[in-house]
């Protein structure tokens, strides 16, 4: 092995104090230059500026207004996601499941993925003009309290209009101008989903929806983003055909459905109730739905021959009415005819003797 060099230790402490004081030298020349650089080259402040007190300062991003719920807390970003979904979504189906693994929910979301893209191939080889819907059809487990917050937000909360800026007398121009003033969370001005006003509207609604019975314990949402009674019906036959009375999938059109991790997952999957419309359907009115043939045209198609048959019957009725007033009255005169000509015959006979 080379041999070591044995370096001395007062050497070094001799270095190092050396460093030491060529800086503390060196540190306030540098901090007076840079004072002197940044006089030279600011400029003085105008009149006006002297004049005008500054502007306050915001504690809040230009793009994120004061919110009454911190937005950057995982509940916030969950409540904003959520009322989303309710104001853009017609049809929900509400299922409560029971810890199921992720190889159960991958497997499930793959056979309602694929009985959600027969349905659109379907209706577009009947040449209907309809949006494939399955690329945007999906399940997710939600965290039912803040959901719930979301609906008594979206149901309940109506903002109303902003109040105008508040007016000042510029000094110097003896003119009013607008003059912004800094928000703070708790303006009444602010209406979006996390300000205070949304949180004070509807905080004595807690537990009065029509939903907060349901959304008790571990809760999934299917979100069909338009009213669509044959993707509902195929849906449902994939997370419960029992619940419904429907035929299950037989093995040989969907083998993938009768596979263990399916199955095992689909055991652990209860419905619960629907949303269509902003309006709550149980069980049994979610089957009356998925009932409908031939999906909302057909639906337009049934309620057009309604009202067709619902003209045709008044109009009958009211012919009804008018032809027998008119017999009544043919048959009546028909009665009086043969009395008239006797009393006429009687007083010609009469005249005569």
């Amino acid at each position: 092995m080379p041999p070591r060099v044995r370096i001395s230790s007062g050497r070094i402490t001799q270095s190092v104090r050396r460093q030491r004081v060529v800086y503390q030298h060196e540190l306030p020349i540098a901090a007076r230059y840079a004072s002197t650089a940044a006089t030279a080259t600011t400029p003085a402040a105008s009149i006006e500026q002297m004049t005008h007190s500054p502007a306050p300062i915001a504690h809040h991003p230009p793009t994120q207004p004061p919110s009454h719920r911190n937005p950057e807390y995982r509940r916030s970003q969950l409540l904003r996601q959520y009322t989303s979904i309710i104001r853009t979504t017609p049809l929900m189906v509400f299922l409560q499941h029971d810890n199921l693994q992720s190889v159960e929910w991958a497997a499930i979301r793959r056979e309602l993925s694929a009985a959600m893209q027969k349905v659109d191939e379907k209706i577009a080889s009947e040449g209907r003009k309809a949006p494939a819907l399955a690329p945007h059809i999906k399940v997710q487990i939600v965290q039912t309290r803040i959901f719930e917050v979301a609906l008594r937000i979206v149901e309940y909360f109506r903002p109303k209009q902003t109040t105008p800026v508040p007016r000042a007398v510029d000094p110097a121009t003896q003119t009013s101008a607008e003059i912004p003033l800094a928000a703070s969370r708790d303006d009444p001005t602010l209406s979006h989903d996390l300000s205070r006003a949304a949180h004070d509207a509807v905080l004595s609604m807690k537990g009065k929806h029509e939903l907060s019975e349901l959304l008790i314990g571990p809760v999934a949402v299917l979100t069909i983003p338009h009213v669509s009674p044959e993707h509902l019906k195929a849906a449902l036959q994939v997370l419960a055909p029992k619940s419904i009375g429907l035929p299950l999938p037989t093995r040989k059109a969907n083998p993938g459905w009768h596979e263990f991790p399916v199955q095992n997952g689909l055991n652990k999957l209860s419905l619960i109730a629907a949303r269509m419309d902003g309006q709550v359907f149980d069980v049994e009115q979610s089957k009356w739905v998925t009932s409908i043939e031939g999906g909302m045209d057909g639906l337009r198609s049934q309620l057009v021959m309604a009202l067709q048959s619902m003209g045709s019957s008044i109009t009958n009725a009211l012919e009804g009415a008018g032809k027998s007033l008119y017999f009544t009255l043919e048959s009546r005169k028909q009665d009086m005819e043969p009395k008239e000509e006797k009393a006429s015959e009687d007083e010609n006979k009469g005249d005569s003797a």
